[in-house]
Parts: C-alpha cells; sequence; structure tokens
C-alpha cells in the first residue's frame, strides 16, 4: 500500500512539474542556433533568434535575460567583430548564496560573431580563435 502511495504521490509531482520562463527561453534559443547559417545578415540571424524576454524569481531574486542578452565590439589589428549573445546553457544556480548576487554568467551565453554585417560563427571556441587569429584584446 505504501509503494502505491508513493508512485501516486511521485505521478501527481512530476506532473504539475512545468518548465520557468529562463527555461522555455534558453531552448528557445537552442532550437534556433540550428536555424543559422554561415553568411547570413545579422537582421537575418536576429530575426531567427528572436527578441524575447524572460523573467524568472529564484530565492526572492529577480532574474531576467532579453534577447539578445548583450553585445559588444571587438577591435582587432585589421579586424573589427561584433558579438551578439544569447542565453542558452544554465552551467549552476541562477542563485549564488555566497555573494546573493542573481544573474547569469558568461559561461551560459552563446556568442554569434559577425564580420561587417555577416554571420562567420558561433560559439565560445570559435570566438577565441578569432581573438588569436586578429589579435583582438579581450578581457
Amino acid at each position: 500500500m505504501k509503494k502505491i502511495i508513493c508512485l501516486l504521490v511521485l505521478v501527481i509531482i512530476s506532473g504539475c512539474y512545468s518548465l520557468g520562463n529562463l527555461d522555455r527561453l534558453r531552448m528557445h534559443n537552442r532550437q534556433n542556433l540550428m536555424k543559422l547559417h554561415i553568411g547570413m545578415t545579422k537582421e537575418e540571424a536576429l530575426e531567427i533568434m528572436g527578441t524575447q524576454t524572460a523573467t524568472d524569481y529564484f530565492y526572492s531574486q529577480r532574474v531576467t535575460a532579453t534577447n539578445p542578452y548583450r553585445s559588444e565590439i571587438l577591435q582587432g589589428k585589421d579586424k573589427t567583430l561584433e558579438i551578439i549573445y544569447y542565453y542558452t546553457d544554465k552551467k549552476g544556480a541562477s542563485f549564488h548564496p555566497m555573494s546573493g548576487m542573481t544573474g547569469i554568467a558568461d559561461d551560459e551565453l552563446t556568442p554569434l560573431v559577425f564580420d561587417e554585417g555577416k554571420l562567420i560563427g558561433w560559439g565560445w571556441s570559435f570566438l577565441q580563435e578569432n581573438i588569436q587569429k586578429y589579435e583582438i584584446r579581450w578581457r
């Protein structure tokens, strides 16, 4: 009898679970990354990735992610790259009890790399290769 009750409780609990707003945004962004291709314009890439905003609360702390999450221009010797970051991964807790900080870490983002308005690649390893290749100063 106890096993049946435990199983019933487990089924009810699992049925009540739903994805949070940030989980849905990450999933949406990961799915959209698969629709990108090298050579597309910045406007085409931004249209595919979208402009959603998602907010969740962790331990009463508000965490918000926007699409795109942030962008920056990186200047090298002979090259200027535009980097647009999207929230795609959850590496750890969004709430850090020791610091009291909430937020999204860099390693939870995926960089899209543009050269002269064209998508040339994405991902951290691609960005790092280009930072070295074009001798770009970066944080």
